[in-house]
């Protein structure tokens, strides 16, 4: 009786399979040893591969720590292994909250924003994405177009409906609008200029819609 020949290795998914391991593998170590602390060769220790398979794929380890956003973000999970974490910045596929009230749906989205700037497995490799984008070019074009742009488009879509249910102003630029949300956040949590708290956050909504509102004609109230 001959003896079937036995299945050829799935190149494909061993390929993956190494490409997960690094991308995760670069996520928790950014966030258990700092980005100062963290090179190819323990990456490649913890993947499991060699530190020629890394360098094939990822020029630096900015690189890396960029694409093991880009998992992360995409739902494919970092860290843990479970498939199940959000990206950073609060936003998923299906959008944000949407309830009819705008100030209500703005808080919860901001404070759980806060809360994943607060998650050490998050936040320090996140402080290290933002250090290396700054410093590289090519590096923040790619961040801007996978994954800021992304997630600036489903903060857009929420205000764009507000704005035709009438809650916002007509002629508001809603990018200006993104960046006066999130961005007095985002700058306090990177500077370390204040305290973090979800009672900040209530109060940036608080203030930013408070300008953002349309403008009751005189007598209108009468």
């Amino acid at each position: 009786m001959t003896t079937p020949p036995s299945k050829a290795p799935n190149a494909a998914r061993r390929s993956e399979a190494s490409r997960r391991a690094i991308l995760t593998a670069a996520f928790d170590l950014a966030g258990e040893l700092g980005y100062g602390k963290l090179n190819i060769e323990a990456i490649a220790t913890r993947a499991g591969v060699g530190k020629q398979t890394i360098y094939r794929w990822w020029p630096s380890k900015g690189a890396v720590l960029f694409d093991a956003f880009r998992m992360l973000s995409e739902g494919h999970g970092a860290g843990d292994g479970t498939g199940d974490d959000a990206g950073p910045g609060e936003a998923t596929a299906a959008g944000l909250p949407d309830t009819g009230d705008l100030a209500a749906d703005l808080k919860a989205v901001l404070r759980e924003t806060l809360a994943e700037l607060q998650d050490p497995r998050i936040a320090e490799p996140m402080r290290a994405l933002t250090i290396e984008v700054a410093g590289d070019p090519e590096l923040a074009a790619r961040y801007a177009e996978h994954l800021d742009e992304p997630v600036r488009a489903l903060k857009r879509r929420r205000l764009e409906a507000a704005q035709q249910a009438g809650q916002l102003a007509p002629g508001i630029d809603l990018d200006l609008a993104i960046d006066a949300i999130w961005g007095p956040l985002l700058n306090r949590w990177l500077l370390r200029t204040g305290p973090l708290t979800p009672e900040y956050t209530d109060a940036l909504i608080d203030n930013a819609l408070h300008g953002l509102r349309p403008t009751v004609p005189r007598g209108a109230a009468d």
